[in-house]
């Protein structure tokens, strides 16, 4: 894979020359060839995997075009040209109407992303739940998740595709994203929308960027507020979720967004 890596970093550095801007979306490994050429290199941070990779990131800041994908996910010590948050293809995401009857949880099985408040939330609430999403913490699912999967009341389907994402994002009252740390987008969050689908979230990470709380969705501190919100959905009207997807997260919006940043850069204002 390394191999790879390689190939395809020095494959662009050697043709720098023909293109206007370099746009890196591969982590901290390509700015360690941006002294060497002259086209400005514009670095999309994805999140830091670990807080040794920013000396990385700090080392080429004076040379770097940095862009966040949410404001929350700023280092201090780094410069930032623009955030630019995700766009989603619309068109792969149905307005849906709710009408399926249970609660959704969409994402990887991890203590993180909270899966087990979810379980307890769907419990006192009386709605089914659905998980989708990859085990990524075996011993965390078999303790506090799979033990509640009975078919019925708590449904685990696993890794969904599109078109069976699409379809339980429009069927949910709402997704919860009742997570535990400090995410620094958070993609279902916006599919959710995209579908018309209002989200019941815990205000870490980029979560008051993504939702509007009582329009789009709820932020909420714990399990005890989480229920509270799913009891206050009818407030939500889903055309404004879907709406704000529109307006927001949509892949022409960020198209036009890194556009304006490349022209901006090129012509010596960043």
């Amino acid at each position: 894979m390394k191999v790879c890596e390689s190939l395809h970093i020095a494959a662009v550095y050697e043709r720098a020359a023909r293109f206007d801007v370099i746009s890196n979306q591969f982590d901290f490994l390509p700015l360690t060839y941006s002294r060497l050429v002259a086209t400005p290199v514009v670095t999309t941070v994805h999140g830091f995997s670990s807080e040794r990779i920013v000396r990385v990131y700090r080392a080429y800041d004076d040379v770097a075009h940095y862009v966040s994908i949410s404001d929350s996910d700023r280092h201090p010590d780094l410069t930032y040209a623009a955030t630019i948050h995700h766009g989603l293809d619309l068109g792969q995401f149905t307005p849906g109407a709710g009408d399926g009857g249970y609660l959704l949880f969409l994402g990887r099985i991890h203590p993180d992303k909270g899966t087990h408040l979810a379980v307890e939330v769907a419990r006192r609430t009386g709605l089914p739940l659905v998980i989708a999403g990859v085990v990524h913490d075996e011993g965390y699912f078999r303790a506090l998740v799979e033990p509640h999967v009975d078919g019925s009341r708590v449904r685990f389907v696993g890794s969904v595709g599109p078109t069976e994402r699409d379809r339980l994002l429009g069927g949910a009252v709402a997704l919860l994203h009742l997570i535990d740390f400090d995410e620094p987008f958070g993609l279902s969050v916006v599919e959710a929308l995209a579908a018309g689908t209002p989200v019941v979230a815990t205000p870490r990470g980029s979560m008051p960027e993504l939702l509007r709380d009582g329009v789009t969705g709820f932020l909420v501190r714990d399990a005890d507020e989480a229920v509270a919100a799913v009891g206050r959905l009818s407030a939500i009207d889903r055309r404004d979720c879907r709406r704000d997807a529109e307006s927001r997260f949509s892949a022409a919006r960020m198209v036009d967004a890194y556009e304006e940043l490349f022209e901006r850069i090129v012509a010596g204002r960043s």
